[in-house]
């Protein structure tokens, strides 16, 4: 009896073993199970996630790429000059004066394959249209397209912007047009242009003698043809002298397809030439601009009413004479050889006050340094001196370093901030 006693004893010990054994196994099985969903979750997260990684990836792989380039001096390279295509973008709405403009280019282009002309037409004006059309089935023009802007649609706008219409359409244009040239049409780079502007007869040379500064200076985001000092009063006889300047000029100017692929996707509802001088765009980076503009605009009529026409636009000097850019060697706009030569010329100069220089004292000096240390007092200057006072996002127009470069009664002044300038204060609005 005591045997079998234990041995049931025995046997209930083992049963509530194997018992608790199962509902170990159970419980394990639970967690498991548990486990096992949530590690689906997670690896459904991470496929959803997959795409954003891999374009994060391939963002950061090609900034790498870009810096490792740049810092070894390698960018893609470009074929020769004469291979080169850089299409002309009008910006066109309903001045039927747009004849002019593309006279003008048409006159001056040296190659229709190497400068193709897009025209690009917002408004939806018939007249305008049939003037772009004449130029395709009158003209035969090689190389010509018009396009047109689909959505002519006013833009709902709080009753304060209204006003503001015109500007918003533009910008809306703009981007329009420029998606169009990159993304449709393909093009590696473009030179955009309005329906209100001249040319210079070297306007072509200087922008394909630029384009391969641009293309392989990652701190070059822009060439433009114009000057916003560029009275006749205020710029010297040197044709071919340019300038690395960290405003943004506009007014004929040129971009690659890497800039815009930047600036495309957030660029703005309006006002779209501010936002360009903004630091979360420039980014410390400049444009080439000429001493001499290569345009000149006759649009007195337009959004701005012609108030900054009759003011200052129509005493712009256009350049009369032809320049050999690609003969010649622009490596001195090379940013670090600028660099040197610039602020070594600057600082150099004799330092005048305003009346000094306006009254022409020491003309022995050929090149002289008026300085400023405030924004009242730049602009008090820059007044005085017959220049433009106003500032974008703290950089005066057409300024280097804070250093605006103009003609003063036959010599060069320079209204310049003190040697030690530490940068933009985007407070000087």
């Amino acid at each position: 009896m005591r045997t079998l006693f234990k041995t049931s004893i025995s046997l209930r010990q083992e049963l509530e073993e194997e018992r608790g054994m199962e509902d170990r196994i159970n419980g394990l099985q639970s967690q498991i199970a548990v486990q096992m969903k949530d590690n689906q979750l997670l690896l459904d997260k991470l496929r959803q996630l997959q795409p954003l990684a891999d374009d994060i990836g391939r963002k950061e792989a090609e900034k790498g790429a870009a810096a490792r380039a740049a810092a070894a001096g390698k960018v893609p390279a470009l074929p020769p000059l004469e291979d080169i295509v850089l299409p002309i973008l009008m910006i066109a709405c309903d001045r039927t004066t747009v004849s002019r403009s593309l006279d003008i280019l048409l006159k001056y282009r040296p190659s229709a394959k190497q400068f193709p002309i897009i025209v690009s037409q917002d408004c939806g004006h018939e007249a305008t249209s049939t003037v772009i059309q004449s130029y395709i089935t009158a003209k035969h023009t090689s190389y010509f397209k018009h396009i047109k802007h689909p959505d002519l649609s006013d833009i709902k706008l709080p009753w304060p912007q209204k006003k503001f219409m015109g500007y918003y359409k533009i910008a809306r244009h703009y981007k329009w047009a420029l998606n169009q040239v990159f993304h449709v049409l393909n093009h590696s780079a473009v030179i955009i242009v309005e329906d209100d502007l001249d040319i210079a007869p070297d306007f072509f040379e200087y922008f394909l003698a630029t384009y391969p500064l641009l293309h392989k200076d990652p701190l070059l985001w822009c060439v433009s043809a114009w000057n916003d000092n560029g009275k006749g009063t205020l710029v010297s006889n040197e044709a071919e002298k340019l300038y690395r300047t960290d405003f943004f000029p506009g007014l004929g100017w040129m971009i690659e397809r890497s800039m815009w692929t930047e600036l495309g996707p957030k660029w703005p509802d309006t006002f779209w030439d501010d936002w360009m001088r903004h630091p979360e765009q420039r980014k410390d980076r400049q444009c080439i601009r000429p001493e001499i503009c290569r345009t000149s605009t006759f649009g007195k009529k337009g959004v701005s009413k012609g108030l900054f026409f009759e003011k200052h636009l129509k005493y712009i000097k256009l350049n009369d004479k032809f320049v050999p850019f690609t003969q010649k060697d622009l490596s001195y706009l090379e940013k670090d050889r600028y660099d040197t030569d610039f602020v070594k010329e600057v600082y150099s100069a004799v330092v005048l006050s305003s009346s000094e220089a306006l009254s022409g004292v020491q003309p022995e000096e050929k090149k002289v340094r008026v300085q400023y240390a405030t924004k009242d007092e730049f602009k008090k200057l820059a007044k005085a001196l017959g220049i433009m006072e106003d500032l974008k996002a703290g950089v005066p127009r057409a300024a280097y370093r804070g250093v605006v470069s103009f003609m003063l009664k036959g010599r060069r002044v320079y209204l310049a901030p003190p040697p030690d300038w530490k940068g933009y204060d985007i407070t000087w609005t």
